[in-house]
């Protein structure tokens, strides 16, 4: 069920062109090629996270649809997929057998980076591939930030029926806190459409240990929808965008012993990756609009104010 609470914050919107400084921006030019994806670029790690034997031209798509909320000045969507070959080896001794992933690393996010320092906004937009449907009978993890410990997700967007959970509608995308508390804490939902992108912005205060979730549909602004809630974001760590299935049952170790179908071919188109500082309280909203928290009301005649 999608999150209710309005939070009391006002912010003064400064009709500007998107001007917050880029700690990393994973939009991708209307001129790049699939093989790019292969080679040393400086959006996203050529080397990570796919099945063995496969390559990430083999497995994105570039497809023929709008661009999301924040692509809208030369670059272009991508999709992520997976087959029955997604099966990541990250060493001989873990071969994971009860996942079927395929994930985008930014290419300066290397878990002691910036990334995760200060105060951060990472912004991005999702869409469903009408024929590359999920099976929602299973858990996916869609964007999340993995400490460096590889211990935790610090942030995850997740839908399908999740794993220890009784999950009343399956279709629907869910942004959890810190997954070590028991149990992990739903920041905001929201059902997935069917058509359409959903695009996100999460602020994470690495400093206050806080997170903060802004969201809109298709080409709207964005607009908070949690103030700042408590929520452990320490520990460096990497951001993935693409998916990682669960398998179904497994026991104790469902790295390994998960149950996945076969004849597996499903996609998640991916718009508008970025993150910016935050630090001075600038977060994007649209291309042409950013926030900025203010203690008084902005009288300039080229703002505007509004309560989220």
């Amino acid at each position: 069920m999608r999150s209710s609470f309005v939070p009391t914050l006002s912010l003064a919107l400064s009709v500007s062109a998107q001007s917050c400084k880029l700690q990393f921006d994973g939009r991708i030019p209307n001129t790049f090629q699939l093989a790019q994806f292969d080679a040393t670029n400086n959006i996203f790690n050529p080397k990570n996270v796919f099945g063995k034997d496969l390559s990430f031209s083999k497995l994105l798509q570039l497809p023929k649809t709008a661009g999301s909320l924040f692509d809208s000045n030369g670059t272009q969507p991508l999709e992520v997929t997976i087959s029955d070959k997604s099966i990541f080896v990250p060493n001989a001794n873990t071969v994971q057998n009860g996942f079927r992933r395929a994930e985008l690393l930014a290419a300066s996010n290397s878990g002691t980076d910036d990334s995760t320092k200060g105060v951060k906004t990472l912004h991005f937009s999702i869409a469903k591939d009408a024929q590359r449907p999920l099976n929602l009978s299973h858990e996916y993890q869609l964007v999340f930030l993995e400490d460096n410990s590889f211990s935790t997700n610090q942030i995850v967007l997740k839908t399908g029926t999740i794993l220890g959970q009784n999950t009343s509608e399956p279709d629907t995308l869910q942004l959890f806190g810190n997954v070590k508390e028991n149990p992990p804490k739903v920041l905001f939902s929201t059902p997935f459409a069917a058509t359409g992108f959903h695009n996100f912005a999460v602020t994470m205060d690495f400093n206050k240990n806080t997170t903060q979730v802004l969201f809109s549909k298709g080409t709207e602004p964005l607009k908070a929808v949690t103030q700042p809630v408590a929520n452990d974001v320490s520990g460096g760590g990497q951001f993935h965008f693409g998916m990682l299935k669960k398998g179904l049952e497994g026991g104790n170790d469902i790295v390994r012993n998960g149950i996945q179908p076969s004849g597996i071919n499903e996609g998640v188109i991916y718009g508008g990756i970025f993150m910016e500082d935050s630090s001075t309280g600038c977060v994007s909203l649209s291309p042409t609009a950013k926030a900025q928290a203010k203690g008084k009301a902005n009288t300039n005649k080229r703002t505007k104010r509004f309560s989220a």
